[in-house]
């Protein structure tokens, strides 16, 4: 029987160098199955959390759920559409070969399925990028390596998929309904808290959806369309509109002060999506943030590498630099569009200056400064970079450094 393999493209590498199993179509989880679909979004978390693989036929390397996968150490395989409409029974990932075989295949191989990557002595106060609770426990299982993990970086719309909260709904339903919303959010974050060890802290990424992922999993309340959602009205801008946010916010605060006492204090928040230190310094009272309560600032967008020095004047505690937007928008590059995956650098040289210049304006306003990074980047931004506070990593590929660290 002749074997038949389609070549296609690694957007995210998994753990096993070959992974099989039944195509899952459906969109419904389907524990060790392989997701079959055109593209990836927030209506699918359930169907990528049970799933060994995923095949797709668009999306790129860092778009927002397969970041999901990639702290899931989900491999992704993107192939052509008219290949991926063949796709049935069972299949199998060869993902040293970049490529799926149509039935279930035995294959010896020894090549990784990335390249190795530095020390993690290099990485500085490390922040893990994690998708749910459970991967606080996987990194903290990580052996002495774990050490090196200060804090932990979720975004709200994650914490509201793994608890299957729909964010806009509650927001548009009313008092009752932002409440229950606000408590809700408390309530997980303090099964968050109680997995981190005495020295770990969580930083919330404040709700920053966008206008086509919200549709997706938005049942009542109205989602405007947008012709550049990227671009559109998400992130900070959002926030200070919103109404109901502020108030989910304040129950949510209280109510966790209230539940987890000074576990509370372990819990920070950042802004994200900004483009100046106007919008920053907006943001705090709009918010009825008391004073002292920590609030950090996302850079990735232009603008904001920019404004960093006024960003951190404005009361920025701490900055993370978010790489994966910051790209997009320097080259005019779509992270999410396969068709412009060549323009999409994420070491090219206008990113690295404008990472440059970030670094070099929080160290000079003694602002802590993290660095997101793929894996496959890292070795790169450590010997052409200024030295941040900590860089940023999916939790897949920094458990992975982690346990490279020798015990002892």
């Amino acid at each position: 029987m002749i074997e038949r393999r389609i070549r296609g493209v690694l957007l995210t590498p998994g753990i096993e160098p070959v992974v099989g199993g039944p195509c899952n179509r459906t969109g419904a989880p389907l524990a060790g199955s392989i997701l079959i679909t055109p593209s990836l979004g927030p209506h699918l978390y359930d169907a990528i959390m049970a799933a060994r693989a995923v095949i797709c036929s668009s999306g790129g390397a860092t778009g927002h759920m397969q970041s999901l996968c990639r702290a899931k150490s989900i491999p992704v395989l993107r192939v052509g559409p008219a290949d991926l409409s063949t796709l049935a029974g069972e299949v199998t990932l060869d993902l040293a070969a970049q490529s799926v075989i149509l039935g279930a295949a035995v294959l010896v191989t020894s090549e990784p399925v990335q390249a190795s990557m530095p020390s993690a002595d290099r990485l500085g106060s490390a922040c893990a990028v994690i998708a749910d609770r459970e991967d606080i426990r996987t990194v903290n299982a990580a052996g002495p390596g774990a050490a090196h993990v200060e804090s932990f970086f979720l975004r709200e719309e994650f914490l509201c998929l793994a608890a299957g909260l729909s964010p806009i709904d509650s927001l548009h339903g009313g008092t009752a309904a932002v409440h229950a919303y606000g408590r809700a959010i408390a309530g997980h974050l303090q099964t968050y808290v109680e997995q981190l060890r005495p020295d770990q802290r969580l930083i919330l990424r404040m709700l920053d959806l966008r206008s086509d992922d919200a549709a997706r999993i938005t049942a009542k309340a109205p989602v405007q369309t947008e012709p550049n959602p990227d671009m559109g009205l998400h992130g900070t801008r959002w926030l200070l509109r919103s109404a109901a946010y502020p108030e989910a916010l304040h129950v949510a605060l209280e109510t966790l002060r209230a539940r987890a006492g000074a576990g509370a204090g372990r819990v920070s928040l950042s802004a994200p999506f900004l483009n100046d230190a106007e919008e920053f310094a907006r943001l705090r009272p709009h918010l009825g943030l008391p004073a002292g309560t920590p609030l950090s600032a996302f850079i990735e967008t232009p603008a904001a590498v920019h404004a960093t020095s006024a960003i951190c004047a404005a009361g920025a505690d701490e900055l993370f630099v978010g790489t994966k937007d910051l790209v997009q928008f320097y080259l005019a590059a779509d992270r999410s569009n396969h068709l412009v995956a060549e323009s999409y650098r994420t070491r090219h040289p206008a990113v690295l200056d404008g990472l440059r210049r970030a670094i070099e304006d929080a160290q000079e306003a003694g602002t802590p400064a993290r660095v997101f990074s793929l894996g496959a980047d890292l070795a790169h931004y450590l010997e052409r970079l200024p030295t941040p506070t900590g860089y940023m990593m999916c939790v897949g590929e920094l458990q992975r450094l982690l346990q490279a660290i020798p015990v002892g």
